[in-house]
């Protein structure tokens, strides 16, 4: 879910778009490089917690950052994860990672969704739901598969701020309202 993005955080990611238009290194590679940042931050509440504190001098960060990320990503990211230390912005990095992802989409066509279902569902019927969603939408569609089985049957796809939900507990909570209304 992407959250309320600053606009240094847009600024940020504009620099990461442009260094891959500018051919110095691919989308993917980016892409992937600050998944892996992401990942590397967040399974480190001390690494997350020194980056993040304006109290640890910037030197300090960069000698951290390189310790940490040199075998890890892109010299390029390496070189853009120390100017947002010099910048005093890496709390910002998720806002960024989220920027960036967002124009991703746009330039790849890709639109992501979350649909989730009361139990697992076949790979074949993914599939089926991709295509119809993919023909609707005019985008490549890249779904996050949730189980949820307080739903008890159907489906409940979000896509942006909207929601579809074929769910059984929404049908029934429909019918419940309509039968206390008197509307049936």
């Amino acid at each position: 879910m992407i959250k309320n993005i600053t606009q240094s955080a847009r600024i940020y990611a504009q620099a990461l778009i442009q260094t891959a238009k500018d051919g110095k290194i691919s989308f993917d590679d980016i892409l992937s490089d600050l998944d892996n940042i992401k990942k590397i931050i967040e399974n480190s509440n001390d690494l997350k917690e020194i980056l993040n504190t304006p109290a640890v001098p910037v030197e300090k960060k960069i000698e951290i950052i390189e310790d940490v990320f040199t075998s890890q990503i892109k010299p390029d990211i390496l070189n853009f994860l120390k100017i947002i230390a010099e910048k005093k912005r890496f709390s910002e990095l998720d806002l960024i990672i989220d920027a960036f992802k967002k124009e991703y989409d746009e330039i790849k066509n890709i639109k992501r969704i979350t649909v989730i279902s009361a139990v697992d569902i076949t790979d074949e019927y993914k599939n089926k739901i991709l295509t119809k969603l993919q023909d609707k939408l005019q985008k490549n569609v890249i779904a996050d598969w949730e189980i949820d089985a307080s739903i008890i049957g159907g489906l409940i796809i979000h896509i942006d701020d909207n929601i579809i939900d074929t769910s059984i507990k929404n049908k029934l909570e429909n019918l419940s309202k309509n039968i206390i209304k008197g509307n049936l």
